[in-house]
């Protein structure tokens, strides 16, 4: 079993209004494709396995959609969290950002090295793979920008893994510090 780099193109068009022309631009982000865990390093799959493990604790009444995520500090402790539903929607919270924010309460200062993601479905059987929703992406690019590094993001599935070095990788256009100011 290889690994594969996969490239994702997207083209964005833009059109300002007081002039008449159209610029094509094209944004690509790559990460590796794995058909095994036996294919990742102890790390990687280590990280998983911890957030496959937290998946299952995960309190999902009502979709039945449990995720779980992994942490991996610079300091080497590993942080998990997962999906907490309310009721009252939205009061719940994403099993990644429950991990971050509890990483950065417990261990503050301390960068952000990985993140991995898994996602089990009613049947409690690893589902597609997991892709984080807009807001656990945008939280990711800020603990990335303070750790001022690339962040590893390790998305889990049963039949593949994908691994992408960074959040511009997962999340293109995002919005930075220097954009609210």
């Amino acid at each position: 079993m290889t690994s594969k780099n996969k490239q994702l193109k997207y083209i964005v068009h833009l059109k300002p209004v007081k002039q008449q022309f159209m610029k094509e631009i094209t944004l690509q982000i790559k990460f590796t494709e794995y058909e095994a865990l036996t294919q990742l390093s102890e790390k990687d799959n280590n990280l998983i396995m911890k957030a496959r493990e937290a998946a299952k604790n995960a309190y999902a009444p009502y979709s039945g959609f449990r995720v779980g995520a992994a942490v991996l500090l610079g300091n080497g402790i590993i942080v998990t969290g997962n999906n907490q539903e309310n009721a009252a929607y939205p009061s719940g919270l994403c099993a990644e950002r429950t991990a971050l924010f509890y990483a950065s309460a417990q261990y503050p200062k301390v960068s952000v090295v990985a993140i991995a993601i898994s996602t089990i479905n009613r049947t409690a059987t690893p589902s597609d793979i997991a892709k984080p929703c807009g807001a656990c992406r945008q939280v990711m690019a800020e603990y990335e920008d303070l750790a001022g590094k690339p962040v590893q993001i390790i998305l889990d599935s049963t039949d593949r893994i994908l691994i992408l070095n960074g959040i511009d990788n997962l999340l293109p256009l995002r919005f930075k510090k220097e954009d609210v100011k």
